[in-house]
């Protein structure tokens, strides 16, 4: 245990860590489908007092595993030193390999990354520690906001009406331009939201532009994006680049790798961003170098957590690359993280994904942020300004341990349904 200065600073007496599960629709994607139910973990950090912080991370069995190896050796620790913190972390991971279970776009991991991925949800928990016991918000730890909403992007996806078995959800089905234009038409309403982007890679291209084009003749002035996860070619993805040439704002990941990103930029029209083929810093000179990639996708889920996106985003800004934010199926608390993080970078140059209108309401916090033309208001109350619903806590938990998942597996229920789909890129 570190030992505490004599001025008494908060000290880290207790965590608590709270696999959940909430419903997820079955949004289609370039490796399968989502399973009926999402996986998150609730990390609740206990200063005493009532003083306690949250984190929200994945929920994924090998995940959790981690995170309980580490949460004794946070105990006793003063919850302002996040770079301490971040050490313990890293002494006790440094040698530890990535389960096999996938945890994120990157898949597996070496050690760094899951001593990044941990220590993740553990530092936005002592940051919202801090604020409270400061009374400031998040965003004033991270260099205070430069503005004072921020704006979310509409995030499409194929889909069916419902998991087989269940009645359908308040979405409906989208499997053609029809229903991708009215799924967006029901979010720009109901979240007025500025702009849009479309899961890609599960349809042929053609198709998918089918759709981009529905789009843009219904939101004439809206920016949009594509995302098929690199499940088209070089070949293919220099083609739909040439006919998106002033459709879309960026395309994102079309195919695999740097080399592969970088031969599309080559012809590219509109920048090409990813979440996929850069995402640790390490990725970044050979990147920089090839000119693989126009805009960066941060999530501090897996960069390491917020101070760590602020490093991103700064490095960003020394090569001039752009800088947007990706998300995974998540809950509120991720939403605040996210938000405050959103409000203190003057880099972010783009609207950040989200896929709250897919939880339909479902979420782990008291008063949940809310979307207001298509941007979430920036809290100004300490710390994250969320609240833990223990009552939500404790129903979402009691779904955990009901519903029988224990990791994501996209490709695994696409094929109960459809035995021979084969995700192998790229596969047009």
């Amino acid at each position: 245990m570190e030992p505490q200065s004599p001025s008494g600073p908060p000290t880290i007496v207790d965590i608590r860590i709270t696999p959940i599960a909430f419903p997820d629709p079955p949004l289609l994607n370039a490796v399968g489908c989502h399973e009926p139910w999402a996986l998150r973990a609730i990390i609740e950090v206990d200063c005493g007092d009532g003083l306690v912080g949250l984190g929200e991370t994945y929920g994924d069995a090998s995940h959790l595993a981690v995170l309980r190896t580490v949460a004794p050796l946070l105990i006793g620790l003063d919850p302002f030193r996040t770079e301490y913190v971040k050490s313990v972390v890293d002494g006790l991971l440094g040698t530890v390999d990535a389960p096999s279970e996938k945890l994120g776009p990157s898949g597996g991991m070496g050690p760094e990354k899951v001593s990044l991925r941990v220590f993740s949800a553990f530092e936005v928990a002592c940051l919202d520690v801090q604020g409270q016991a400061i009374g400031r918000p998040v965003h004033d730890l991270l260099g205070g906001r430069v503005r004072d909403a921020v704006p979310f992007s509409a995030y499409l996806f194929y889909k069916w009406a419902q998991h087989p078995g269940d009645a359908p959800d308040l979405f409906g089905a989208a499997l053609d331009p029809a229903g991708i234009v009215a799924q967006a038409r029901t979010m720009v309403q109901k979240y007025g939201f500025q702009s849009i982007k479309l899961k890609g890679g599960v349809f042929p291209p053609d198709v998918e532009l089918d759709a981009i084009r529905a789009l843009r003749e219904e939101f004439p002035t809206l920016p949009l994006r594509i995302d098929p996860n690199a499940a088209w070619s070089v070949e293919t993805s220099r083609r739909v680049a040439a006919e998106t040439q002033g459709l879309l704002e960026y395309l994102e990941d079309p195919t695999e790798g740097l080399a592969g990103m970088a031969a599309v930029a080559e012809t590219a029209g509109m920048p090409l961003a990813t979440n996929m083929c850069v995402v640790s810093f390490d990725h970044i000179p050979e990147a920089v170098d090839r000119g693989s990639v126009q805009v960066i996708l941060s999530d501090h889920h897996y960069w390491g957590g917020l101070r760590q996106s602020v490093r991103l985003a700064g490095i960003c800004e020394t090569w001039g690359l752009g800088l947007s934010m990706h998300s995974n199926s998540h809950l509120g608390i991720s939403l605040a993280a996210m938000t405050h993080l959103g409000a203190a970078l003057p880099q972010l140059s783009y609207a950040a994904d989200t896929h709250t209108p897919w939880q339909l309401g479902v979420d782990v916090v008291e008063r949940p942020l809310t979307f207001v033309d298509g941007a979430v208001p920036v809290p100004m109350s300490p710390g994250l300004g969320v609240r833990l619903d223990r009552d939500a806590l404790a129903r979402l938990h009691e779904n955990y341990l009901r519903q029988g998942i224990t990791g994501r597996d996209d490709t695994g229920y696409m094929r109960r349904f459809h035995p021979d789909f084969n995700p192998t890129k790229p596969r047009w």
